[in-house]
C-alpha cells in the first residue's frame, strides 16, 4: 500500500540550563516566556507524566520530509528551545528524513534531561520524497526498533507507535512483534496511528494501547468518535496536523474574530481549542523555526470563556 501525498502538519532568548523539566519545576519559570506547563498534565500509560502541549519533530527535515533541513543549525536550536519552553514530549519517527529527525534529536538533546519523553514511530518505509509505504512484518519492526534505539541513544523507547497497519501483514504478527520487544525491555508503551475505534478495540486484545495518533483538528473532525473513545479509556490522543482551521479560519470567521479579540493568531486558537476539547488531547505542533515554536507554545496559556468556546463549537458543527 503506497501512502503518497499524505497531508502532514505544518507550521532569541538564550535557553537556560535545564536538569528537570517536570510540571513542578516548570511552575517556577519566568512568566514572561511561553510555557508548555500551562497546557496541563497527562500521564501516558500510567507512568509517563508529560505537559499536554508537545512538539512534533517532522518539520526539522527537508522538503517532502526527506533529507536534511535547509537550516540544520536552526533545527538544533528549535530542539534545544523546546526544553526551555517546558516541552517534555517530543514526537518523531524513523521515516522522518528518513532517520534525520531522530539523529538531530539525539545530537541536540542527548544526554536527555530528566522527564523528557521522546516518542518515535515505525512501520513506514520511504522510497522517496513524499512517498510512504506501510510494512508491518515482524522482522522489519524488530529492525526499526533496534535502529531507532541506536539513533536516539536510548536503551528503551518510552512510547513506540505503529505508524500504520500493513494490509499485507496480519495484525497478530505486527502487534506480536511489538509485544515481544516490549517484553524484552526495548519499548515501554505501545501506541497506534491512523486507526478507527474498531481497530483500536481489536488491537487491545493483543497489546495495551496507550496512545492514538490520528489526523484531527477543529476543521477536520472525522475522528471525533476516536477522541471520545480515547477519553473514555484514558488513552492519549495525539492529533497531527493540529493547527488547520478550514473555513473557520477564514478572515472574518469565528476563529479569526476570537483570535483578534485575544491578541492571538488563528493557529494559536486552533491549538487552544484542542486542549479545551478533551483532557486526553496531546497536540504536537511542528516547526523548523524558533520564533514559530515560541508562538505555538504560547497557545498553552490562551484561555477563552465557556460562551466563547460554545460560539466556536456551534460554528464548527
Amino acid at each position: 500500500m503506497t501512502l503518497s501525498n499524505i497531508s502532514l502538519e505544518r507550521e532569541p532568548v538564550q535557553p537556560s540550563k535545564v536538569v528537570d523539566i517536570d510540571g513542578a519545576a516548570l511552575s517556577s519559570r519566568m512568566s514572561t516566556q511561553p510555557n508548555a506547563a500551562a497546557s496541563g498534565l497527562f500521564t501516558i500509560g500510567g507512568d509517563l507524566k508529560i505537559n499536554r502541549l508537545g512538539f512534533g519533530a517532522m518539520r526539522i527535515t527537508g522538503e517532502g520530509v526527506w533529507g536534511d533541513p535547509k537550516d540544520p543549525k536552526e533545527a538544533r536550536a528549535v530542539l534545544k528551545r523546546t526544553i526551555d519552553l517546558g516541552i517534555n514530549f517530543i514526537d518523531t519517527a524513523d521515516s522522518y528524513g528518513p532517520e534525520t529527525s531522530e539523529l538531530l534529536i539525539a545530537e541536540a538533546l542527548h544526554p536527555y534531561p530528566k522527564g523528557l519523553i521522546v516518542a518515535t514511530k515505525g512501520g513506514l518505509t520511504r522510497p522517496g520524497p513524499g512517498v510512504w509505504e506501510a510494512v508491518g512484518r515482524a522482522p522489519y519492526l524488530q529492525q526499526c526498533v533496534e535502529m531507532s534505539l541506536r539513533r536516539l541513544k536510548l536503551d528503551c523507547i518510552d512510547l513506540y507507535q505503529l505508524h500504520r497497519f500493513d494490509e499485507k501483514t496480519p495484525m497478530e504478527e505486527t502487534l506480536g512483534a511489538l509485544k515481544k520487544l516490549q517484553e524484552q525491555g526495548k519499548i515501554r508503551h505501545i501506541g497506534l496511528s491512523e486507526v478507527d475505534v474498531a481497530t483500536i478495540k481489536k488491537a487491545q486484545k493483543h497489546v495495551t494501547v496507550v496512545s492514538v495518533q490520528n489526523l484531527y483538528n477543529i476543521g477536520d473532525r472525522k475522528h471525533e468518535d476516536v477522541v471520545d473513545y480515547c477519553e473514555k479509556e484514558k488513552i492519549g490522543f495525539i492529533p497531527w496536523f493540529p493547527m488547520a482551521g478550514g473555513d473557520l479560519a477564514k478572515p472574518g470567521g469565528v476563529l479569526d474574530r476570537a483570535a483578534k479579540k485575544h491578541n492571538a493568531t488563528v493557529s494559536q486558537l486552533a491549538l487552544a481549542w484542542l486542549l479545551h476539547r478533551s483532557p486526553v488531547q496531546l497536540p504536537i505542533p511542528g516547526t523548523s523555526s524558533v520564533k514559530h515554536l515560541e508562538e505555538n507554545t504560547a497557545a498553552a496559556s490562551l484561555k477563552l470563556s465557556e460562551s466563547e468556546w460554545k460560539e466556536i463549537e456551534t460554528a464548527a458543527k
